[in-house]
């Protein structure tokens, strides 16, 4: 006798940034599957429908910051969670190795396979990506839902002959007790491949490690990196910061840490896992 299929919701964001497929092509797919599907409206609080929604599978179709609000609550009840990438950059869909650019195809992880991957924690909050402190955070922040999720490391180069050349936007800050000036602190779930010419890829997502990149320059960009599975970050005052390009307001420290192996990420069945970069 077989076991019962899972019960499924997918939250969907229809204002994530996705030009196609539409919501209606996307719903009908799940519903093909027998998966629930709830198209957020204005006013929705996507944490309390996550926490009350009947299921034993909650899957998100929307860009990184509401990808990591559903996240988070699957962590809370101990189930597995389905990435639609549905966003304008989809930066953790693409790491985890998911069709991106088929986000109809993704929805089959919801009778996929699981595979354990690492998060980040900030404070009382998880990031799936990268947290960033200094003129990248500022810039989500005045831009606010202008622009959502930019390429954090490719666009930083492009960054630095506007805005880098003033010196207000190099700040002083203490990492784990020692001084630093920067012009960004980026902080991820595991290494990226190349801080400067990968287009923030990152070489797997079950390294069980933060890696810290740290920006200081006016013409010329000096960049130090490190990695460690917690960092203590201090700077006068509330600090701004972007948590997988959603803005914040934290105070002074901020506590951060890798989760290992926290999320249990569905993929779709004939999705392999990326190699790894040794």
């Amino acid at each position: 006798m077989s076991e019962p299929a899972l019960r499924g919701t997918l939250f969907v964001n229809p204002n994530s940034g996705a030009d196609s497929p539409s919501v209606d092509e996307l719903a009908s797919v799940a519903a093909e599957l027998g998966i629930s599907v709830h198209v957020l409206r204005q006013g929705d609080d996507l944490v309390d429908l996550a926490r009350s929604a009947q299921a034993d599978v909650l899957g998100m179709a929307g860009g990184d910051g509401s990808l990591g609000a559903v996240a988070q609550v699957a962590i809370e009840r101990d189930l597995p969670f389905v990435c639609v990438p549905w966003g304008t950059r989809n930066h953790f869909a693409n790491d985890a190795g998911l069709p991106a650019d088929d986000p109809l195809r993704t929805v089959a992880a919801f009778r996929g396979m699981e595979r354990r991957v690492d998060v980040g924690r900030v404070e009382d909050r998880i990031f799936l990506n990268n947290v960033s402190l200094g003129v990248y955070a500022r810039l989500v922040h005045r831009r606010e839902r202008r622009r959502r999720r930019d390429e954090a490391f490719a666009r930083l180069r492009a960054l630095a002959t506007s805005v880098w050349t003033d010196l207000r936007w190099t700040r002083r800050f203490r990492v784990d007790g020692t001084p630093i000036h920067a012009s960004v602190i980026l902080v991820a779930s595991n290494k990226y491949i190349d801080a400067l010419t990968a287009r923030g890829a990152r070489e797997r997502l079950d390294g069980g490690v933060l890696a810290l990149y740290a920006a200081r320059g006016i013409r010329r960009l000096h960049w130090t990196e490190r990695t460690a599975q917690q960092f203590r970050i201090e700077s006068g005052g509330p600090m701004h910061v972007a948590i997988d390009g959603e803005p914040a307001v934290l105070a002074s420290p901020l506590e951060l840490r890798v989760d290992p192996g926290a999320l249990r990420l569905l993929v779709p069945p004939d999705v392999e896992a990326p190699s790894e970069v040794d």
